[in-house]
């Protein structure tokens, strides 16, 4: 598939298209493509830095950071240089795709194809339908997605779509744990004896601590700003909730240790011993929770998509079959009574299924 690719300036476009070649010549180096083939797929591409060599694409995908403004500007500056019938796509991770669509006049050809990062590895594809996208653009998005080899699950617009949705109730609560007694490495254990790849916290040190921050080192509000406003970003920085050797191995930090019992102090929270059955409880159950949620609302068409979101885009152990199949392993009653000991509000589907013993798969 012949691809223009635009940057703004040209060392990110020279910095974007050497990452490309060297996915490819690695790809090559094990034997999967052959030197012809890595010369072939570069020739396909056409670095640009001026956004009218997209008149005649029959797709466009934004992948610029998440501000809503600067997508909006984007997606009005398509919308004068687009072919009719192009396909205007976002490539947004969490933002309402159907004020992006609004700010074209052509809400109809909008919609979002959430790829998971590394996007060259990861298989998952969220297909983000906004309320006036039409269906042959949905059809033909399903069809690419297939012939560019992912795995395609069609979602709702709401905030993080399935799969980051899902994960907030997930990351809030492991960061309340910590104010409770509970040490990252331990919420991080339980996970990744369950089977995940990493646990939260491991989790935030490799996607970066300081997304979504809003980078005022003098406003500490959590234990996030805390490690922030100190430059512990994580991994790329070699300390962010763990400190890291140059191999990236992690280690507990005692400046970590220390920044906790200080927002312990502070915010007089109660102590209590925290056991692996309330992490699994707290962090995996409200994701279960979540997930009915967005069944009920339509966010999602099945209960398998969102295990096939999981599988692909987190890391969910395949054994396991995806949150909502586990849960069913699990007994939804079981669910619910174990949300209810934390006092969590039951999703009404969840507790109908949980009543009637019926199952979400």
């Amino acid at each position: 598939i012949p691809v223009t690719i635009v940057e703004m300036q040209q060392e990110a476009l020279d910095r974007g298209t050497g990452t490309i070649r060297k996915n490819y010549e690695a790809t090559a180096a094990k034997g999967r493509m052959t030197a012809e083939q890595v010369e072939g797929a570069m020739g396909l591409l056409t670095p640009t830095l001026n956004f009218d060599d997209l008149a005649d694409c029959d797709l466009v995908i934004e992948a610029v950071y998440e501000e809503m403004s600067v997508k909006k500007d984007i997606f009005t500056k398509l919308d004068k240089i687009a072919k009719p019938g192009a396909i205007l796509a976002s490539n947004t991770s969490y933002l309402d795709v159907n004020e992006i669509a609004a700010a074209t006049s052509r809400p109809q050809d909008v919609l979002g194809l959430h790829f998971f990062s590394p996007a060259n590895i990861m298989k998952l594809l969220e297909v983000v339908r906004g309320d006036k996208t039409a269906d042959d653009v949905l059809a033909t998005a399903m069809a690419l997605a297939k012939k560019i080899k992912k795995v395609a699950v069609v979602a709702g617009v709401c905030y993080g779509f399935i799969g980051n949705r899902m994960l907030i109730p997930r990351q809030m609560e492991a960061m309340k744990m910590l104010h409770e007694g509970a040490t990252p490495e331990q919420v991080d254990k339980v996970h990744v004896a369950f089977g995940m790849p990493m646990g939260p916290f491991q989790m935030s040190d490799l996607a970066g601590v300081d997304i979504g921050w809003h980078r005022d080192p003098t406003r500490i509000e959590n234990i996030r700003d805390a490690l922030a406003a100190e430059g512990r970003w994580g991994q790329k920085k070699s300390a962010g909730f763990y400190d890291y050797d140059e191999k990236r191995q992690p280690s507990n930090s005692p400046r970590v240790a220390e920044i906790i019992a200080e927002f312990r102090q502070k915010t007089g929270t109660p102590q209590h011993e925290i056991s692996d059955e309330e992490i699994v409880e707290r962090t995996l159950y409200t994701m279960v929770n979540e997930g009915a949620l967005i069944l009920a609302e339509g966010k999602a068409q099945r209960a398998s998509d969102i295990d096939v979101v999981w599988i692909y885009g987190y890391g969910w152990p395949v054994y396991r079959g995806g949150p909502m199949f586990w849960a069913d392993t699990v007994g939804l009653k079981k669910v619910v009574e174990g949300l209810e000991k934390h006092g969590f509000e039951v999703a009404p589907l969840l507790r109908e299924k949980a009543d009637k013993g019926e199952r979400f798969t």
